[in-house]
C-alpha cells in the first residue's frame, strides 16, 4: 500500500483554503483542546462540585484537617490554575485570531478578483451596447 505524501506550504491563504497542508504542533493542538473544554459547561460544574467537596470535607472534617477555614491552600491551587489555564487560552485565541486574518486576507483576495472580472464584464457590456446602438 503506498503512503500518501502530503506537501507543507508556507502560504497561509492555501493553509486557509487546505488545512490538511499545514498541520498543527502538539502544542497548537494541546491549547485548543484546552480552551474547548475550559470553556464548556462539563469544565464549570465538575470544578464547582470540586470546590464543594473540598470546603466540605475541610469543614466538616475535624481530624486531620489539611486545609482549615480560610482555605489557604484551595487558593493556592486555584491560583495556580488560574496561572497555568490564561496562558493557554490566550495561545489558542491568538491562533484563532491568525486564523480569522488569514480568511480576511482570502475574502479580500477574492473580493479583489471579483471586482476585476466584474469591472471586465461591465466593458465588454458597454462596447456590445456602443455596437449595437451604432446599427
Amino acid at each position: 500500500m503506498k503512503k500518501k505524501v502530503i506537501k507543507k506550504t508556507t502560504n497561509p491563504i492555501e493553509a486557509l483554503v487546505n488545512p490538511i497542508l499545514h498541520p498543527k504542533n502538539f502544542g497548537e493542538k494541546m491549547s485548543d483542546n484546552i480552551a474547548k473544554w475550559a470553556g464548556s459547561w462539563t469544565f464549570i460544574l465538575s470544578f464547582l462540585l470540586f470546590l464543594g467537596l473540598w470546603m466540605a470535607a475541610n469543614i466538616y472534617m475535624w481530624l486531620n484537617q489539611w486545609d482549615p477555614y480560610p482555605f489557604i491552600l484551595l487558593n493556592l491551587v486555584l491560583s495556580c490554575i488560574a496561572a497555568l489555564q490564561a496562558p493557554v487560552i490566550l495561545m489558542s485565541q491568538n491562533r484563532s485570531a491568525i486564523k480569522d486574518h488569514q480568511r480576511f486576507e482570502y475574502d479580500y483576495t477574492v473580493n479583489r478578483k471579483s471586482e476585476r472580472e466584474i469591472s471586465d464584464i461591465q466593458k465588454q457590456l458597454n462596447r456590445i451596447e456602443r455596437r449595437l446602438n451604432k446599427k
